[in-house]
C-alpha cells in the first residue's frame, strides 16, 4: 500500500511543482512504482511530465465531481513506475461544486483509496493556496512536504500553514504527519541563503532534510521541454539533489533494504 505525500505551501513560487515532478520521477527511476496527482488548477505538473494539457479530456476534476473511476484516467509517462493523474483548469470551479457534497474534506481520500494499492507513493502536488483541494489532499495525506525556498520572506507564511495542518490533524486526519521542510532555490553564493538555512533548521532541526535543492538552470529549463531534469540532463546538479531527496526520503521511510520476496537466493 502506498505511503501519500503531499507537497504544499500556500506561498507561490517555493519549488513545490518543481519537487513533485522531479521526486516522483527519482522515486521511479530507484524502482519504485509512484503515482503523482496535480491537484493544481494550473497543471504544471501535468505539463512539466511531458502531457500536452489540450489533450487532457478527463481530469482530476472529473474524479472529484463526477465520481469518475481514477484507474481509467491514470497516463503512463516517459518514466517507467510513474504514473500521472492530470489536472485541468476546470479544477478551479472544483471547491464551489464541493461545498454541498456529504464529506467533502475527504474526496480525494476516496479517490486515492481506489488506487493505493497498485504504487509505493502516491505525491500530490497542490495549488499555492489553503482552499478546499488543499485540505482535501492534507486530509487523504500520510504526511506533506512543506518546500521552503532559500529567500527574504521564506518563514513568511508558514505559521498559517503549520496552523491549517494542526487543524486537520484534529479534526479530519490524526495520522497526518509532517515529512520534512524542504530547503529549495539555494545559492551557496549567497549570505541571505545560507542565513535562511541557518535560520530554518534552528526552528524545526530535525524535521528539514539534509538533502539542499540548488539553484539549477538545467531544472529551470527542464519543464519547458515536457521532462523530469533527470530525463532533460541527468548529470545536473538539479538532477543530483532530486535523487539524493529520493534516497533520503527512502531511509527515513526504511525503504532503502532489500525487499524479501526480491532477494537473491543462494
Amino acid at each position: 500500500m502506498a505511503k501519500v505525500i503531499a507537497l504544499a505551501n500556500q506561498k507561490g513560487g517555493v519549488g513545490k511543482t518543481t519537487t513533485a515532478i522531479n521526486l516522483s520521477a527519482s522515486l521511479a527511476v530507484l524502482e519504485k512504482k509512484v503515482l503523482l496527482i496535480d491537484a493544481d488548477p494550473q497543471a504544471n505538473a501535468t505539463s512539466g511530465t511531458g502531457f500536452d494539457l489540450r489533450n487532457i479530456k478527463t481530469s482530476v476534476y472529473e474524479c472529484l465531481i463526477d465520481d469518475v473511476n481514477p484507474k481509467n484516467i491514470i497516463l503512463n509517462s516517459e518514466i517507467n513506475g510513474l504514473d500521472l493523474i492530470p489536472s485541468h483548469i476546470d479544477l478551479v470551479g472544483a471547491e464551489i461544486e464541493m461545498l454541498n457534497m456529504p464529506n467533502r474534506e475527504k474526496i480525494l481520500k476516496g479517490i486515492i483509496d481506489k488506487v493505493k494499492d497498485d504504487y509505493d507513493f502516491v505525491l500530490i502536488d497542490c495549488s499555492p493556496s489553503l482552499g478546499l483541494i488543499t485540505v482535501n489532499a492534507l486530509t487523504a495525506a500520510d504526511s506533506v512536504i512543506i518546500p521552503v525556498q532559500c529567500e527574504y520572506f521564506a518563514l513568511e507564511g508558514l505559521g498559517k500553514l503549520l496552523n491549517t495542518i494542526k487543524i486537520i490533524q484534529t479534526r479530519l486526519n490524526t495520522e497526518l504527519q509532517i515529512e520534512g521542510f524542504l530547503l529549495t532555490m539555494y545559492d551557496p553564493r549567497l549570505r541571505l541563503s545560507n542565513q535562511v538555512v541557518e535560520e530554518v533548521r534552528k526552528h524545526f532541526q530535525q524535521m528539514v532534510f539534509e538533502t539542499i535543492i540548488q539553484r539549477n538552470i538545467k531544472l529551470s529549463e527542464a519543464p519547458s521541454y515536457g521532462k523530469p531534469v533527470i530525463l532533460y540532463d541527468a548529470a545536473s546538479t538539479g538532477s543530483a539533489n532530486y535523487i539524493n531527496l529520493a534516497r533520503e526520503l527512502l531511509q527515513k521511510n526504511n525503504m532503502t533494504a532489500v525487499d524479501s520476496n526480491s532477494k537473491i537466493v543462494e
